[in-house]
């Protein structure tokens, strides 16, 4: 079993940058992918952005790309979503999720994926 705490959310303004923080717990080598996801009010959620465990790349959404990264800190079971030049259309609550059944990256990127944290707020507003 994988426990997901999503934390770092918070107000910023047009232009501005946040990391956001998901402290993974349980058998935390266990997940085939990690990444992130968020959902805007009234739209649908999307996926951001994740890594493979198996060799360590990564994917994003293509608006993620060139402004979003992840990262991730074995010791601490801890991966980081880096957001900079943030725009109001970046407004959402932002999940971490991970995947242990081996579904292929495209599913996980959909929103298949076996463990979900809470979210955390973030808002993008001068």
């Amino acid at each position: 079993q994988l426990q997901l705490v999503e934390s770092g959310g918070g107000l910023v303004q047009p232009g501005g940058a946040l990391t956001l923080s998901c402290v993974t717990s349980g058998f935390t080598l266990d997940y085939k992918i990690i990444g992130w996801f968020r959902q805007a009010p009234g739209k649908e959620r999307e996926g951001v952005g994740c890594i493979v465990s198996a060799d360590n790349s990564e994917y994003y959404a293509d608006f993620a790309k060139g402004r979003f990264t992840i990262s991730k800190d074995n010791a601490k079971s801890t991966v980081y979503l880096q957001m900079n030049s943030l725009q109001p259309e970046d407004t959402a609550v932002y999940y971490c999720a991970a995947e242990t059944s081996g579904r292929p990256i495209a599913a996980f990127m959909d929103g298949t994926s076996d463990y979900w944290g809470q979210g955390t707020q973030v808002s993008v507003s001068s």
